[in-house]
């Protein structure tokens, strides 16, 4: 049986003109509203930018406005004018603190002769406020008052120091051992503590506490400690060194830069002194050395002690120094010194005097060599006990053993 096929029925549409051209329109409008509102956020967005470029703009301008004032004043400025007044200030402040150390190292001196310096304690407090302060130029000026009242006490302290009158009069050294003396030169009459040791019953050695080159925190002794190792019967201070109560060798204390060789026959300092013209003395078995300058020696590892130290007091019996424009050795004060006349060497002290009196009273006592060594606080003499001293701890000193 067929089955009949149906036909899908044809659906006319009827379009209303009026109905359309309202859709047509309302979709027109709707899409301008679209563009309009998205053209007036990117209007908005583009407006916040434009602000945000002109408040930079702005601040840009000003920027450069100032610095254009300011390039205008700095080409206007005497810069000449401007890097001399820095560059006084700068030395103000550097002269102020250079000048307070200094200041302070004087006092540390006078408290090795005085305790009465309680006066001068309070002076360098008030210095050291006025540095915290920045008040330079007035610091200067406390300073320089300072040091003045240091150098009357100093010379105050001096001028007390008598020679006690049973002391006899003797401008020859004793032949051997100790003996406390007065010398008469031309500069007037000084107290001499004095060690003689003939060499041909006497060795002299260096020693020193550390057993090689150091530069700063270095090992000292007491005189006293190096009697007792090395069983001697008298010694002196050595070399000048830094000392720890110093601010100025902060970073080097204890050390010393002048050339020594010790009774281990190690050299110090050998380096910094390949062209040293400062004069030195070399001990030997059975002789005794000065050179005017330790250049002249060599690394000879044959004596038993080498030391350099300045100045040359005596050389070849005549005198080699008679002063220089250093404060410190133109003050009185207790003047060490290793000397020798033939073959017998001298240690001692020079009591309440200059670097150069001392030179005259080694001339008087007939040397025919003598050296400065150093003094101040660092002064110490034995010969069976302190005669002189103790002081300050040493880095190295020169002995007399028996042989």
């Amino acid at each position: 049986m067929r089955i009949p096929k149906f036909k899908k029925p044809a659906i006319k549409i009827k379009y209303n003109k009026k109905i359309l051209i309202l859709i047509l329109i309302s979709l027109s409008t709707l899409s301008l509203l679209v563009f309009v509102g998205f053209t007036y956020q990117k209007s908005q967005k583009l407006n916040i930018q434009i602000e945000s470029i002109e408040n930079e703009k702005s601040q840009l301008t000003k920027s450069y406005e100032e610095s254009q004032k300011r390039i205008n004043e700095m080409e206007h400025e005497d810069q000449r004018k401007k890097n001399k007044e820095l560059e006084d200030e700068i030395e103000s402040i550097r002269k102020a603190y250079k000048n307070a150390v200094l200041v302070y190292e004087s006092l540390l001196d006078l408290k090795a002769i005085s305790k009465n310096t309680s006066k001068f304690d309070d002076q360098l407090a008030e210095i050291f406020t006025l540095l915290s302060n920045q008040e330079y130029q007035k610091a200067n000026d406390q300073i320089t008052q300072l040091s003045h009242d240091i150098k009357a006490e100093t010379d105050k302290i001096s001028s007390a120091f008598t020679i006690p009158e049973n002391l006899p009069v003797e401008n020859t050294p004793p032949s051997s051992g100790y003996r406390r003396q007065s010398v008469q030169v031309d500069a007037g009459t000084f107290m001499v503590d004095i060690v003689s040791g003939d060499l041909g019953s006497t060795k002299v050695i260096v020693d020193t506490a550390s057993t090689s080159d150091c530069a700063n925190a270095c090992p000292v002794l007491p005189l006293a400690d190096y009697i007792s190792r090395n069983g001697a019967y008298a010694g002196v201070n050595g070399t000048y060194f830094c000392p720890a109560t110093y601010p100025t060798c902060a970073g080097k204390t204890n050390s010393f830069d002048l050339l020594v060789m010790n009774k281990d026959k190690t050299y110090f300092n050998s380096g910094n002194n390949v062209y040293s013209t400062n004069p030195g003395v070399i001990f030997g078995d059975g002789y005794i050395r000065f050179v005017s300058a330790i250049s002249q020696w060599g690394r000879d590892t044959g004596p038993n002690g080498v030391l350099s130290n300045y100045p040359l007091l005596v050389f070849n019996s005549n005198i080699s120094f008679g002063g220089d424009d250093d404060p410190k050795k133109g003050s009185k004060g207790a003047r060490s010194f290793v000397a020798n006349k033939g073959n017998t060497v001298f240690i001692g002290v020079v009591h309440n005097a200059t670097v150069a009196e001392s030179a005259r009273v080694m001339k008087a006592l007939g040397m025919e060599n003598a050296l400065n060594l150093d003094d101040g606080g660092s002064t110490a003499l034995w010969s069976g006990g302190y005669k002189v001293g103790p002081g300050r701890n040493l880095p190295n000193v020169i002995l007399f053993i028996r042989k």
